[in-house]
């Protein structure tokens, strides 16, 4: 039997990197799924991408950090998939790097925007019609950049270090309505915002040793098999945990 079979998915920042991969993932597990992002055609793409497979897919632009595209973007996966039984709040930007001194406010400000403001919206509108449902899986994209320092990423370490205090407080207020809710640090990973931060170059095998100790970047692949755990009845025991997938950057 397949893992999510049955299920309703809502996932941001589904247009690219890890969540297309997640997106892709749950749907050959059974999920319908809701491909949800800014680019309205990148969305476009993964629920094709599904269609084609055999899968069930709606795309919805959506910007995670607008209250009315938030609120919208679920109404509109509710009404054509129905209830929603998991939601990855995989949006998310690098923003600028910048020692605190020299990172502008509103640069500041744009990161959380979206990086936390926009994890906090996807859970506002989707808890309701989940906890009527009665209940389901909320899975926040953090990084182990809310758990270490990293230079020039004061925004961006503060967002995710605010998702992972967020994934404990929603877990806690909503147990008892049969929801959990954990999230995902991922370490280094080879995805189009990597590449992007690299502007175009390889890794460079020196700079992946220091932050793995596998030797190697992780795949989106791997971010989506730990979402499709956390998903999945596999973890009903999980919640309010961060789930570090790293290659054991935090440990070296």
């Amino acid at each position: 039997m397949m893992k999510l079979d049955g299920k309703n998915a809502l996932i941001t920042g589904a247009g690219s990197g890890m969540g297309r991969a997640t997106a892709l993932l749950f749907a050959r597990e059974g999920a319908k799924v809701a491909a949800i992002d800014i680019d309205e055609k990148a969305a476009t793409e993964t629920a094709s991408q599904i269609e084609r497979n055999g899968g069930k897919a709606v795309a919805i632009r959506a910007d995670v950090s607008v209250e009315a595209d938030a609120k919208q973007m679920v109404e509109t996966a509710v009404q054509r998939l129905g209830a929603p039984g998991v939601l990855f709040n995989n949006a998310g930007i690098e923003g600028e790097s910048a020692f605190i001194a020299k990172m502008t406010a509103d640069a500041f400000d744009r990161v959380i925007a979206i990086n936390l403001r926009g994890v906090f919206l996807g859970m506002k509108y989707v808890l309701p019609p989940m906890v009527d449902a009665g209940g389901g899986s909320i899975i926040n994209q953090a990084s182990i950049a809310g758990m270490v320092a990293v230079r020039g990423g004061a925004a961006y370490s503060a967002a995710k270090a605010g998702v992972i205090a967020m994934t404990r407080v929603a877990a806690f207020e909503y147990a008892r309505y049969n929801v959990r809710v954990n999230c995902i640090c991922p370490g280094g990973i080879e995805t189009e915002m990597a590449k992007r931060i690299r502007r175009g170059a390889e890794p460079d095998p020196k700079a992946v040793r220091r932050i793995s100790v596998l030797g190697r970047m992780g795949e989106p692949e791997e971010i989506a098999n730990m979402a499709l755990f956390l998903a999945s009845s596999d973890s009903s025991f999980a919640t309010g945990a961060p789930f570090v997938v790293d290659g054991g950057w935090t440990i070296s």
